[in-house]
């Protein structure tokens, strides 16, 4: 079916509101950029298919006739209408809304990232997440996420948009239960007795970055007793007596408070290292992707991750 109203029909009504308005032909024309013969055409036009009269005229002034007053009544509240559907859509493309694709560290994705995130989607109920967990390194040829958080420090790149977020500082740790039993390290030697939590990346155990004695940060590898991949395992472990670790220290604090963890040789921790948020570099941010990177730099701005 096609529609009842023109162009021109639009075009009459912009005419007449604007004529009502301005209470003058004149001045309406001067408004639109027109003649004055155009308005005064186009409204007789419009009246004529309307059967009725919506101005009073003589050589002076216009002004509306009662039907006229009901007529641009009528107008106008269609006119705010499509106002409302315009901004209630503006509202829609701009809201928080869709799948953001997230990869994070499994410790901290579990402890912290999880009830942020969901706080969002419950906030905005149209965005929602994939989530998933491992610690490898960013590749920027295998980008299958939309946003990705580490630890250490990334660098901008072709590929890639990195931003920091709140520093972390590394520590040594062991449970009260293990200590008790095997005594506490006092020198990075006596690491060698002792069984030692690792995380495993593949064939080659990662090593711990500690300071030496020119108090530089430097990789230091102790003899694994386990390697475990996974961070939350590792914590798991380490609680139940398993050796000592290397861990953030914002993931471990209740324990430590609780006195379930005790932290070693402080002495050797390295210099803190970068939280970072990498995405995909791209020409636009979909809104929902927006919204998630700039929650958590504001977080990061109240030490949220620290």
């Amino acid at each position: 079916m096609s529609p009842s109203i023109s162009l021109d029909s639009f075009k009459s009504l912009i005419y007449f509101i604007t004529a009502a308005q301005q209470k003058s032909f004149t001045n309406a024309a001067e408004e639109l950029g027109v003649s004055k013969s155009t308005i005064g055409k186009s409204i007789s036009r419009l009246e004529e298919n309307l059967g009725i009269t919506l101005f009073h005229r003589n050589t002076r002034k216009i002004t509306l006739t009662t039907e006229g007053e009901g007529y641009l009544k009528s107008c106008l509240d269609a006119l705010q209408t499509l106002e409302s559907a315009q901004n209630l859509l503006r509202a829609n493309i701009n809201a928080p809304n869709g799948i953001v694709r997230i990869d994070m560290p499994s410790a901290f994705g579990r402890k912290v990232m999880i009830p942020i995130l969901m706080e969002m989607s419950s906030e905005h109920p149209r965005l929602s997440f994939i989530i998933t967990f491992n610690d490898k390194v960013i590749d920027p040829q295998d980008l299958g996420f939309d946003l990705a958080i580490r630890f250490g420090e990334v660098k901008d790149s072709l590929d890639l948009v990195a931003k920091n977020l709140n520093d972390q500082q590394l520590v040594l740790c062991a449970s009260t239960l293990y200590l008790k039993k095997n005594g506490i390290p006092n020198t990075l030697e006596d690491l060698n007795q002792h069984q030692c939590l690792v995380a495993w990346r593949g064939a080659t155990p990662l090593g711990w970055l500690l300071k030496n004695e020119n108090l530089q940060d430097v990789r230091f590898y102790p003899k694994p007793f386990h390697q475990i991949s996974d961070g939350d395992a590792m914590v798991d472990a380490c609680l139940l007596g398993a050796g000592i670790m290397q861990f953030p220290l914002s993931l471990i604090k209740e324990h430590i408070v609780e006195n379930k963890l005790q932290i070693i040789l402080p002495e050797f921790n390295p210099e803190p290292t970068k939280l970072s948020i990498i995405w995909p570099r791209t020409p636009v941010l979909l809104p929902g992707l927006r919204y998630v990177i700039d929650t958590l730099m504001a977080l990061s701005e109240k030490s949220k991750f620290s």
